[in-house]
């Protein structure tokens, strides 16, 4: 499979298993679960062309690690993300001191005066480094990458959570715990 074909099916999946399985007529379970089985016939008759090996390609090959496959390896979900109600399971874990958050400079001042908030999804998503923040950033435009002092959160009471593919989950950052510079992606590189 060509790897343009690759994030087409990818971007399907994560709009199905993140966001809308009912686009598709398929429920997961309380921890985001599907049956494979159950998921490729529904893809197929929504002309997403998804096959047992080609499913198997995307979960293993996805940089961002977004899907997992259960041990017995009947069962796919996403890793994180949801704006649907699911339990994922994973047990508070304590975060490094620093972790980042990638954004656009049309949110600066919001962030700077409120804090992140989860939004429409579960939790907020930080990245263990500024690199892993800028690509996320980008997404919306030209990144700006926060600090953000997870340790100091910890210690003070708020829980972190760590998803299967590294991604830091918290239920939101209040603004003090955002440090007041910004870095510029030039620096990161």
């Amino acid at each position: 499979m060509d790897e343009r074909a690759r994030t087409s099916l990818s971007k399907f999946l994560s709009f199905v298993l993140r966001h809308e399985p009912q686009a598709i007529g398929i429920q997961m379970d309380r921890q985001g679960w599907v049956e494979i089985e159950t998921l490729l016939a529904p893809c197929q008759s929504h002309k997403k062309q998804i096959f047992r090996a080609m499913l198997d390609e995307i979960v293993a090959t996805n940089p961002k690690r977004r899907f997992a496959l259960s041990e017995d390896g009947l069962r796919v979900r996403a890793s994180q993300g949801h704006s649907v109600d699911v339990d994922l399971g994973y047990g508070a874990a304590v975060p490094p001191e620093v972790l980042f958050h990638g954004t656009v400079a049309a949110n600066l001042e919001s962030i700077r005066a409120g804090g992140l908030h989860r939004m429409e999804r579960h939790h907020v998503h930080l990245s263990p480094d500024a690199a892993t923040a800028t690509v996320v950033g980008r997404r919306r435009g030209e990144p700006l990458v926060l600090r953000i002092q997870a340790g100091r959160m910890h210690r003070e009471g708020l829980a972190f959570y760590l998803s299967a593919n590294g991604v830091w989950l918290t239920e939101s950052v209040p603004p003090s715990y955002i440090d007041r510079e910004a870095i510029e992606p030039s620096i990161i590189r």
